[in-house]
């Protein structure tokens, strides 16, 4: 399981990569900009999980 610093980087990252995505492209239903942004979902969902889990403990 990623850290919560690792994670944090990771979002970062792909928080970057989506800003010049939108930033290049008319059309946020761009294949690009959706994939980009489902990764960003998917790491920001790991995130919290990991968050909720150390609350947990």
């Amino acid at each position: 399981m990623f850290d919560l610093v690792e994670l944090a980087g990771k979002i970062e990252e792909l928080r970057k990569i989506m800003h010049n995505l939108t930033e290049n492209s008319d059309n946020l239903l761009d294949p690009e900009v959706v994939a980009a942004s489902q990764m960003l979902d998917i790491v920001l969902t790991e995130y919290e999980k990991t968050v909720n889990k150390h609350k947990g403990k």
